[in-house]
């Protein structure tokens, strides 16, 4: 197998095994410092790269600006309403519903990216998608758990949060080396989750610190976020975003195998039809020509 392949393989695992780790860590953990916490620990390490690398930041005020902004939109709000999200729908179904954030990206650009205009194959793809969302909704609308409909809700918001923050980054910091701008992003995102989990969850001193709580933190900081963007990196240098972007549905397919195998999550008719839906829907979206 080529080392790409491996790679390619080995990210779709890394991204798919996070929604499982964020489950577990959540049976200890609060969600707004959990994520902040996790932040922290990945930039030490992306920072410590880019100064081994020797990579220079940006000088530029309207680059810092970019790269803060989109920091929080994408660490922030995204991971502080997908880790809330979590914590009251099963794994599987988040990353099903978080899957749905290319298809934000494709009505995002269409509106704000010149040259970048809807076919009938991205409207198409759309529309199937938002047809397996509804589906899913219909089920968490039957939950007696109201806070399971609003985690669904949450997780979308978190998906619409990082479609936003891509757009932006392809209008204005293409220019930007990568590493860089995650690097900043992740810093600048993780401040505000770190402050209003501060406010509302207490200190992470009172926290139940299980061998579960230290696994799951370690794990999402050094492989589910440091590890994970250098192998990105590297992969869409070699093979470029479009088979990059593949990863998407194989890794939806691995939450929803890991939470039905480790957490035993039900996994329900609506579930699958409505998730086939919105991978279809994007598969839809993202196939060549008019």
């Amino acid at each position: 197998m080529k080392k790409t392949s491996l790679v390619w393989l080995l990210l779709g695992i890394i991204w798919g095994s996070t929604w499982l780790f964020i489950k577990l860590g959540l049976e200890d953990l609060p969600p707004f410092l959990f994520a902040g916490l996790r932040f922290i620990m990945a930039s030490v390490f992306l920072w410590a790269i880019l100064g081994i690398r020797r990579i220079r930041l940006p000088t530029s005020p309207r680059d810092w600006a970019v790269m803060v902004g989109t920091g929080v939109l994408t660490f922030s709000l995204d991971y502080g309403l997908v880790y809330w999200g979590e914590n009251h729908i099963p794994a599987g179904l988040t990353s099903i519903l978080f899957s749905t954030m290319p298809l934000f990206v494709l009505l995002l650009a269409h509106v704000f990216l010149a040259g970048e205009r809807m076919t009938r194959w991205s409207l198409g793809g759309i529309l199937v998608g938002l047809g397996g969302v509804t589906l899913i909704f219909s089920k968490q609308l039957q939950f007696s758990e109201p806070q399971a409909f609003w985690g669904s809700v949450a997780v979308i918001g978190g998906a619409l949060a990082a479609a936003t923050s891509s757009v932006l980054v392809r209008r204005f910091a293409q220019h930007l080396d990568s590493m860089v701008l995650t690097t900043v992003q992740m810093t600048a995102g993780c401040l505000p989750l770190v402050a209003l989990g501060l406010s509302l969850e207490g200190s992470p001193t009172n926290f139940q610190w299980t061998p579960t709580a230290w696994t799951s933190l370690v794990y999402m900081a050094v492989i589910g976020s440091a590890l994970a963007f250098v192998l990105l990196y590297w992969l869409l240098k070699q093979v470029g975003p479009v088979r990059t972007g593949l990863i998407i549905p194989f890794t939806t397919v691995v939450a929803v195998l890991l939470g039905v195998v480790v957490l035993g999550e039900a996994f329900s008719w609506r579930t699958g039809v409505g998730g086939a839906l919105v991978l279809g829907g994007l598969a839809l979206a993202t196939r060549k020509g008019d």
